[in-house]
């Protein structure tokens, strides 16, 4: 019985530049984010489960209450401006103590010997990436560039491409 030569894999591109989304693949804040989703539901005798999760996650601050309370019936109970005040208070005290991802100390580490340009994207707005990021900066002074929710050439928030290609866009100066 004659064997099949396995077929001859097609070399790979250099690795040119990389974009990093943050919240759960750079630091481990998404979980900081259900904690207290969770909280504040309990409260109505509602849960907060992973459909709700996903149908928030990556969207601007507006879109995302909007989301939560309108999916949630608290309507007339809670405004999408009011979750977001009581989120951001609970968020502040947790998200100085967020943890890197494993491994990627050593990705990014080994990404900038290998002087591969690196940008983050991320939905998160100034405010919140300051905290997120207070007790990781030598990891963030590696990156190029950061791209963040609240910059002005992001006019939609995640799933759009808005900010991933914002933060395209700023490599172009080192693609010349």
């Amino acid at each position: 019985m004659a064997s099949a030569a396995a077929p001859a894999l097609a070399p790979m591109a250099a690795v040119s530049h990389v974009i990093f989304d943050m919240d759960g693949l750079l630091l481990d804040t998404e979980g900081f984010y259900t904690e207290v989703q969770e909280k504040i539901l309990a409260r109505y005798g509602k849960v907060f489960d992973w459909s709700l999760k996903a149908k928030m996650m990556g969207k601007k601050a507006t879109e995302s209450a909007r989301i939560f309370v309108d999916e949630c019936g608290l309507a007339g109970l809670l405004t999408p401006e009011q979750f977001l005040e009581e989120r951001e208070s609970m968020l502040q005290e947790l998200f100085p103590s967020c943890a890197v991802m494993p491994g990627v100390l050593r990705l990014v580490h080994h990404l900038h010997a290998k002087r591969v340009p690196m940008a983050v994207a991320t939905g998160s707005h100034k405010r919140h990436f300051g905290l997120k990021t207070q007790n990781h900066k030598e990891m963030f002074t590696l990156m190029h560039h950061v791209v963040m929710g609240d910059d002005p050439d992001v006019k939609t928030g995640k799933p759009s491409p808005d900010i991933f290609l914002a933060a395209m866009r700023r490599f172009e100066v080192l693609l010349c």
